[in-house]
């Protein structure tokens, strides 16, 4: 295992900028038809140049969630747009997913007697960010949230699963029906809805250049399969391709103290949207603040989701004791696991959690889960002493029958004990996880340059944009971020396409 070596010093660093979520598919009765509606559609197949026109309404560059958002509102908006990925598949960052969706006061929620408002989610959000959230940002975010979960389940990805996630105080986060990682689940949907409606995406399709004249935005240069360039026209641009987690260069650039952590993001991260949209002239905003998250596997650089936590997880050192609320927000469950004589930590939990979060199955498949038929056996597994981690156990499963954590304070994740054999344990650490800096943007996703002018034509969203999460993300804000400002990008680049088009046809 990859141990992180830091100093007090940089402990310190890493409190203050490591910072909050990037699990789950379908009840058998209502779903089928809609599983398999979802089912192999990400078995998507390339498209030919001899397809490639010349311009479209709108370009879209990136296709993980926010790009195919963006571009499912603007067609049924009536515009043409294409969208251009440089990797060989679509998906992004948004395949890796975990944990779910955050939204306030859905149908979802209100079926399942949560009680949840639009103000709630803002404080909480805010809180995590330490208060330095645009609050602008955060208020469409919020509000628009329940308008996306039903979005989604209109197009059939259906997101009726609900669990906590670090920071919140009810259960917002959503999650597929059986409980299953939300990444792959919406990367489908998503893209069966692009091909029902027949937009182009263009994989292996690197765009190198946003072009403009006159300081308005009017097209692209691509790169198709490292070997062929054109250059597309277009009236709006939409940069949709995530943030700079896998660069640890420019990681390493904003912040020193992260280097020798592993990243949990995708090979295609690499902050290419955000060095276009410099060259153009825009405004960046927050890019010192990269959060790590507090469960990789290191040696996978696989991200365990915090819905293992949120369904009723606990967290022990070596020694076998908890150390933390382990729903604390990621910046504060991370610095905690680093504080630790040794630098790692263990998820413990039971079959029940297991039952519960179906993304398991997944890490035990994969060599990542330790198993014990008691919890003597597991303490062995782990090689910490059995008694403290049998105390422990019995400490906690009390508090869970008190509803008071007497040692931590936590207050979710408590409506199951950890009493359910067979016994696991994955070995954890904290790896790279999210950018929260970016281009600045308003709520129309319109790019800033930096004296605050709106650069026309261009529009920025997801992890390419900065400002929403502040210092810290909230676990669950990510998905619900790529959709809510994804499907806004779309919006307003098609309404400047369409008044555009008006004023060429009264000329």
């Amino acid at each position: 295992m990859k141990k992180i070596m830091l100093s007090a010093v940089s402990l310190v660093s890493v409190m203050m900028l490591a910072t909050g979520c990037k699990g789950d598919t379908p009840k058998e009765e209502k779903k089928e038809e809609k599983t398999e509606a979802v089912s192999g559609a990400s078995e998507h197949t390339k498209l030919s140049l001899d397809e490639l026109k010349d311009s479209y309404d709108m370009v879209i560059v990136g296709a993980g969630g926010g790009g195919m958002a963006a571009a499912i509102q603007a067609k049924d908006m009536g515009m043409n747009p294409v969208i251009f990925e440089k990797m060989p598949v679509a998906g992004g960052n948004t395949v890796k997913a975990s944990a779910g969706m955050n939204a306030s006061g859905t149908k979802f929620q209100k079926e399942a007697g949560i009680e949840d408002t639009n103000d709630l989610f803002f404080e909480e959000t805010l809180k995590g960010g330490k208060g330095t959230n645009d609050q602008d940002l955060l208020r469409h975010f919020v509000d628009s949230s329940s308008d996306a979960i039903d979005w989604l389940d209109g197009m059939g990805i259906t997101l009726n699963n609900l669990t906590t996630t670090g920071g919140m105080s009810v259960k917002r986060t959503h999650r597929p029906e059986d409980g299953s990682a939300v990444g792959q689940y919406l990367v489908d949907g998503l893209l069966r809805n692009v091909k029902e409606r027949e937009i182009p995406l263009f994989t292996d399709a690197d765009v190198k250049e946003i072009t403009e004249s006159n300081g308005i935005v009017n097209g692209v240069k691509v790169t198709f399969d490292n070997k062929e360039d054109r250059t597309i026209k277009t009236d709006a641009v939409i940069v949709a391709t995530g943030g700079f987690g896998a660069n640890l260069d420019m990681v390493t650039e904003y912040n020193k103290d992260l280097e020798g952590f592993v990243t949990t993001n995708q090979a295609g991260s690499q902050g290419d949207g955000v060095k276009m949209i410099e060259k153009l002239g825009g405004a960046t905003v927050d890019m010192k603040e990269i959060q790590i998250h507090p469960t990789v596997e290191q040696e996978t650089s696989f991200l365990i989701t915090e819905a293992v936590r949120g369904e009723g997880s606990i967290l022990v050192s070596q020694e076998g004791k908890r150390f933390v609320n382990e729903l604390e927000t990621r910046d504060n469950v991370s610095a905690a696991i680093i504080g630790l004589d040794q630098p790692y930590a263990y998820l413990v939990f039971d079959a029940g959690v297991k039952e519960r979060v179906k993304a398991i199955d997944f890490y035990e498949k994969s060599g990542l889960v330790k198993k014990g038929e008691s919890l003597a056996d597991l303490a062995k597994e782990m090689n910490v002493d059995v008694k403290t981690l049998e105390g422990t156990m019995d400490t906690w499963n009390k508090a869970v029958a008190d509803k008071k954590d007497a040692e931590f304070d936590r207050t979710t994740g408590m409506d199951h004990d950890l009493s359910k054999g067979p016994f696991y344990a994955i070995k954890i650490a904290p790896g790279i996880h999210h950018t929260m800096g970016g281009a600045k943007i308003n709520a129309k996703t319109e790019v800033f340059t930096e004296d605050g002018k709106v650069i026309p034509g261009l529009f920025a969203a997801g992890e390419a944009s900065g400002g929403l999460h502040g210092q810290n993300r909230i676990g669950g804000n990510a998905v619900a971020d790529i959709i809510i400002y994804g499907r806004e990008s779309g919006k307003q680049a098609a309404e400047l396409v369409q008044e555009l088009n008006k004023e060429e046809a009264a000329a």
